[in-house]
């Protein structure tokens, strides 16, 4: 508990000591978590930027009593990372390497440096730090030292504690404390004496326990590694590594670094189970592999039904997989190598990779079993609280088997993954956390484990640490003896107990500050969230913080989340937003809160959180839900009525589009409207059609197959030539397009701004326009991919259990998909056409960009597919106040390429994307219908891509 201390009189200290501090309720939601399963709010968060602010923030806890957690990434799954008192947030500032030394292959490092760009850093030398979590995109070095990670690739690289060559520290008396090896290879420790003297005496009482319950297999990492300290090493260093930031701060650290092996090769063993999965690890790892990684086929069906098939590189044969790497030097030995752990009859069956895209596909699967876990087989959610035991690598199938029928004994479900090479075992549990003794059964579940790994001679932490998850168990691991160490240790460097309290030392209970424990009702939702029977609370719980969100993931060909990658902002990644929400659900702030609204302003609905978050999360969605219950029967944002309403306003200035242009061009009254509007005076407008589409279509009697084309109010209203474009290409593939019966729009701009009745009256009109056709059987084909993924995917969230638009939803394609379903279509020939391809944030998200990718490819042309947001996404980008970070979006991905490629073909499906790149650069991007047109094609609609956008 915290002292008896007024909290604003905290706050006024850390603002006097010129720290950056953050208080408020938004703040405090996003940091009273972790990637656990625990809830704790912070009284503040500190941001230091430099080693003094870390200090003046320890002054200021030991003059209020005041405790400290430090934080990097915030992907603890103990809850390691969350506290009562000050935390602090080595991520924001404290994130440099300051140095990399190729020949005595190390760097020097600040706690909140990401491992990737510690990677990034030492690539250009040939080396790298060799532990590699999968959160590795966004995990800290600082929070690999104090959970002591390890990652897939451990059996050649060790444990962080095995990498790391020296430390910087602050105790919480504010000494400092400086660790390392001087040049014979011998540990020393400067500063902090008294420390360093009461750490020996208490080693001193305590000499048998540590030589006998400690080391004992690779993987054993809970609690204090006391084996460090004893008197014939005293290896401070080692010892601090995995403590959990209860003994001291973290400053700096000097890391080792090793030599990146140029060639690898996978190879995938299939077995009938995980459980003979975990029993032939330890005769895969004779073979000296770099990693050894299981896989229950439960967590691929879980990828396989959020994704598809084509998720999923092809598997051998089995209903469990280790996937299993070798690296060296020379292909042919090390694909030897492989090819004899192959044919070793370990397996059922076997498959070698040796393609590096093929093999960063399936490392992808494997780095997102934490997320993809988060449903369990029961399709109920599950959660961490036992992901991390180990056990002798020897004695893991034994383990896996008893651990099955623990679970099932409970009436739960997992899906086993991990480092099985090293007997360690991650995994995500259906806690029935929604029942009055969900924390009760958990409880029960988690003694009974810790008794299982116990007696298995394992550890109950194998990487993570053991957090407030764990640390209470440590007595059914350790003797009374052991425990009494710890608390000595931990004593003898904070002796006031102010860091990180509850953790490893006098611990919180295991079951107290559940975060998603109760019930949360949610009444009178405008969307349905049928994946998550209705519940508004168990769509945001969803996150479980694993931070893919605050990781560049353009490598995957990914677009989360590109408002934070813009800001670096917690409060602007997916995760920072769900946190929020969590708490809206929980009755903790209100719909209308400022904390809430400023968390989603900077959201773009991109919806790419929904493909690229391995938990499925959809921010988009939980965004118009707030909008919708906030502004219903209440007056609204001006964009609201504008941008919001967009479709009604176009189709009124489509009477007289001259006029409507004209006007917009007037010194007066451009400006004047575009404030109304709510539109950024950098902002240009469109310039309307002379007659929008729908008044120049003229359906044709013919004998080609008919299908329905869905002209949606952005192609209809100001890109007619789409559409014109879109008809060619069809009749040309043997196809007659019709345009459904009276006006249809899919109400995106309505979802957006969260006018959800209203967007539940224009789809129902939509829908009973298109269900006819529908059911005749015919295709239904969008030419906007925003638009068309409304009526494949919102469609069900807002007029849920309707069959016409269920049916309608079926019927849907895009342009791409289509062709491929026509027999004797062919792509035609583009070769010498250079592309930049930029899909649609929803073309990826919802729609799938396979069948656009596979178009392209069979025309010839020599295509860059784009990842990431264009920035402009809809009405976010031209909104006031939203300029700056459309553009910083934009120059994430999309300008550097079209600046690149100056004669390139832009290709934007998107009316939006195509819009930012007349607005930003001037250039004319196309659609892939006029790509494709027979009549345009290489002539004046491709030519027009590198001229002069028309605009108003």
């Amino acid at each position: 508990m915290l002292p008896m201390v007024d909290e604003a009189d905290v706050v006024g200290a850390l603002e006097r000591a010129g720290l950056e501090v953050r208080a408020d309720a938004g703040t405090r939601s996003m940091y009273a978590s972790d990637a656990s399963l625990y809830r704790i709010p912070p009284l503040a968060v500190v941001r230091p930027r430099h080693v003094d602010d870390v200090a003046a923030t320890l002054a200021v806890s030991r003059e209020t009593g005041v405790p400290v957690t430090s934080r990097g990434a915030g992907t603890s799954v103990a809850g390691n990372a969350v506290g009562r008192g000050v935390v602090l947030d080595f991520s924001r500032h404290l994130n440099r390497v300051l140095s990399v030394d190729p020949e005595s292959r190390t760097a020097v490092v600040e706690p909140g440096t990401v491992h990737a760009v510690l990677q990034r850093a030492a690539a250009p030398h040939g080396i790298r730090f060799g532990p590699d979590p999968s959160t590795h995109p966004r995990c800290t070095i600082g929070g690999m030292i104090g959970n002591n990670a390890c990652g897939s690739r451990s059996l050649a690289y060790g444990r962080t504690s095995d990498n790391v060559a020296g430390l910087d520290l602050l105790t919480a008396a504010g000494q400092t404390l400086t660790t390392g090896y001087d040049e014979g290879g011998m540990p020393f420790a400067h500063g902090a004496d008294d420390v360093v003297s009461g750490v020996r005496t208490v080693m001193s009482r305590h000499l048998a326990t540590a030589r006998t319950e400690f080391d004992r297999f690779g993987r054993q990492v809970s609690g204090y590694a006391a084996h460090h300290l004893l008197p014939e090493r005293f290896d401070l260093t080692q010892a601090l590594v995995g403590s959990e930031g209860t003994l001291g701060v973290i400053t700096r650290a000097t890391v080792r670094l090793v030599v990146d092996a140029s060639v690898r090769v996978v190879v995938v063993l299939g077995f009938p189970d995980i459980v003979a999965a975990g029993q032939a690890a330890p005769a895969v790892v004779a073979h000296g592999p770099t990693s050894c990684e299981g896989l229950d086929s439960r967590l691929i069906d879980v990828l396989r039904a959020r994704r598809g098939p084509d998720a999923i590189p092809p598997l051998p044969r089995g209903r469990a997989w280790l996937f299993v790497e070798f690296a060296g030097e020379d292909l042919a030995e090390v694909a030897s190598r492989a090819l004899e752990l192959a044919g070793a009859g370990v397996a059922d069956d076997a498959v070698v990779v040796e393609d590096p895209a093929v093999q960063a596909r399936l490392w992808r699967i494997r780095e997102d079993g934490a997320g993809l876990a988060g449903r369990a087989p029961s399709g109920k959610p599950a959660w961490p609280g036992w992901e991390d035991a180990a056990v002798p690598p020897a004695r893991l199938g034994e383990y896996l088997a008893a651990f099955d029928e623990l679970v099932g004994s409970y009436g739960m479900t997992s899906a086993p993954f991990g480092h099985f090479g090293d007997g360690c075992m991650h995994v995500r549990l259906d806690f029935p956390l929604d029942r009055p003794d969900g924390t009760t059964v958990m409880r029960e579940f988690l003694t009974e484990s810790a008794r299982l790994v116990g007696g298995f001679g394992g550890s109950l932490s194998g990487e993570h640490g053991d957090g407030r998850a764990r640390s209470e168990l440590l007595p059914h691991m350790y003797s009374e003896d052991a425990i009494s160490l710890f608390g000595g240790i931990k004593h003898a460097f904070d002796p006031g107990n102010l860091l990180n309290p509850g953790v490893l030392v006098d611990p919180d209970p295991v079951d107290a500050d559940v975060r998603p424990a109760g019930h949360f009702p949610v009444r009178n939702l405008a969307m349905a969230y049928p994946h998550d029977g209705g519940d508004l609370a168990q769509a945001v719980h969803r996150c479980t913080g694993v931070g893919k969100c605050r990781a560049d993931n353009s490598a995957a060909g990914g677009v989360m989340c590109p408002s934070y990658l813009a800001t670096r902002e917690e409060k602007d990644s997916t995760r920072g937003r769900a946190r929020v929400l969590q708490d809206v659900v929980r009755g903790e702030l209100p719909w209308s809160h400022p904390s809430v609204h400023d968390a989603l302003d900077l959201c773009l609905s991109c919806k790419g959180c929904a493909s690229d978050c391995p938990t499925g999360i959809d921010m988009a969605t939980y965004k118009s839900e707030v909008l919708h219950q906030t502004y219903r029967r209440r007056l609204r944002p001006r964009s609201h009525y504008t941008l919001g309403r967009l479709p009604m306003w176009a189709r009124l200035a489509g009477r007289l589009p001259r006029v409507a242009n004209r006007a917009l061009t007037l010194p007066v009254v451009g400006p004047t409207a575009l404030w109304l509007a709510g539109v950024d005076r950098r902002r240009s407008i469109p310039a309307f059609p002379d007659r929008p589409f729908r008044r120049t279509f003229a359906p044709r009697r013919s004998d080609l197959r008919p299908v329905v084309l869905f002209a949606d109010s952005f192609s209809d209203s100001f890109s007619p030539e789409v559409a014109e474009a879109t008809v060619r290409v069809l009749r040309d593939a043997g196809y007659e397009p019709r345009l459904p019966s009276g006006s249809v729009c899919c109400g995106l701009t309505w979802i957006t701004t969260g006018q959800l009745d209203s967007a539940k009256e224009i789809l129902r009109r939509t829908v009973s326009a298109l269900a006819p056709d529908a059911r005749a059987g015919l295709p239904i084909v969008g030419i906007e991919p925003s638009c068309t993924a409304v009526l494949r995917s919102d469609v069900h969230e807002l007029l849920p259990g309707d069959e016409d638009a269920a049916l309608v939803s079926s019927r849907v394609r895009t342009l791409s998909e289509l062709l491929a379903e026509t027999p004797g279509w062919e792509a035609p020939d583009l070769s010498g056409t250079q592309v930049i391809a930029q899909p649609h944030c929803h073309h990826h998200a919802v729609l799938g960009w396979k069948a656009d990718a596979d178009l392209l490819a069979a025309t010839g042309a020599s295509v860059t597919t784009l990842a990431g947001c264009c920035g402009l996404a809809g009405n976010f980008g031209v909104e006031t106040g939203h300029y700056e970070v459309s553009l910083a979006v934009a120059d994430q991905h999309l300008l550097p390429a079209v600046d690149a490629a100056p004669d390139a073909v832009v290709l934007a499906d998107g009316f939006s994307c195509r819009t930012q790149v007349a607005d930003l650069r001037g250039r004319h991007a196309v659609h892939l219908a006029q790509l494709l047109d027979p009549v345009g094609r290489l002539g004046p609609q491709v030519e027009a891509a590198v001229g002069a956008p028309t605009r108003g």
